[in-house]
């Protein structure tokens, strides 16, 4: 690391990263370490995928600038951070020659203006979400009152009793659909909020998962066990959790392996309110990915990477996150797709 750029590089504002010629981290300044929540003395000589969760977007922007020998900037850069999840940046590189070559990273922040739309954009939609849905319950509810009906009448006219079996399946499940579009139908209920410990919810999703999935799958665990309680509804938080796991586990056919990863994070910014605090849940699989063609609208109603799915999972964890004031999003990419819970906790 050549001494004469540490000295005007100490005293930026401006987050700045210093890497070696095979991307290994030379330096970078205390601004950098503030807004990545990362130890320099830590990190010199790792390589800087190991710094960050998602690089996809920097990767490219990297090999821009040093195949053309020239500044590249990424004006919206999504990069994964162990403390904050998912930020968006403008990030510039430029190739620096010295003793040896450099790139030189500059992070800035996105206009907070910019967060503040897409959680409004995420409300509007949400609000859009929970319309859809009202009106395809009541749509659904009127079919099923002739379709069980219909299966008490042919229960009479069977002879054979052993046949009953197969009209109560359609009676039961006919009547649990219309229990379920009576509910989305009733008006939404506040959350009752309680203080809980977000573990307890992960290991309820994992049990579950564990008796639905076979063995193939794995589950691990990368708990921060020191983090305090947080307030919410309990019921909620596990619905949240299971219908993102469940997706991921389907995705894999039940093969793979799954993460769940616990961080605080700090001074985070959900619906348009600071929060000193707040806790960070990711959901992390090495499945085949999100296609590129439904990742604008993963969390619209009806939407499903699955033949056979309903697309209703992460419309509703939406809807249940946003209840507690929170944010829901993911990155995803052959062999990873993360998906970041927050949850604001001060």
């Amino acid at each position: 690391m050549p001494d004469t750029f540490t000295p005007t590089l100490d005293h930026l504002a401006t987050a700045v990263m210093l890497l070696d010629e095979q991307a290994h981290i030379a330096y970078l300044n205390p601004a950098a370490e503030n807004l990545f929540a990362l130890s320099g003395k830590s990190l010199i000589g790792c390589p800087v995928q190991q710094a960050f969760t998602h690089t996809g977007q920097l990767d490219a922007a990297m090999r821009q600038a040093l195949d053309n020998n020239a500044c590249f900037t990424e004006y919206d850069l999504a990069l994964g951070s162990h403390a904050h999840g998912r930020l968006h940046l403008r990030c510039t590189a430029t190739p620096l020659q010295a003793d040896k070559r450099y790139l030189l990273l500059e992070f800035h922040p996105m206009d907070r203006s910019l967060k503040l739309a897409r959680e409004e954009q995420m409300l509007d939609q949400t609000q859009a979400n929970r319309l859809l849905l009202r009106n395809l319950a009541h749509e659904i509810k009127n079919p099923l009152g002739g379709i069980r009906g219909a299966a008490q009448l042919l229960e009479q006219e069977l002879e054979k009793p052993a046949l009953h079996e197969y009209t109560q399946v359609v009676i039961k499940e006919a009547d649990r659909l219309r229990a379920l579009m009576e509910k989305l139908l009733v008006p939404q209920q506040a959350p009752h909020f309680s203080a809980l410990n977000i573990h307890e919810v992960l290991e309820r999703v994992r049990s579950l998962l564990r008796a639905e999935i076979p063995d193939e799958l794995v589950i691990r665990r990368d708990y921060d066990t020191s983090l305090p309680p947080l307030l919410g509804d309990q019921e909620q938080l596990i619905q949240v959790m299971l219908n993102i796991v469940r997706n991921a586990a389907q995705a894999m056919g039940g093969h793979g392996t799954i993460i769940l990863r616990t961080r605080i994070a700090r001074r985070v910014t959900l619906m348009k309110k600071m929060h000193r605090l707040a806790v960070m849940v990711q959901v992390i699989d090495n499945g085949p990915g999100i296609p590129e063609h439904l990742q604008d609208k993963i969390f619209y109603p009806l939407v499903s990477g699955r033949p056979d799915g309903h697309g209703l999972g992460l419309t509703l964890a939406q809807d249940y996150v946003s209840q507690h004031r929170g944010s829901i999003e993911f990155d995803s990419e052959p062999g990873r797709t993360c998906f970041t819970v927050m949850l604001p906790l001060l």
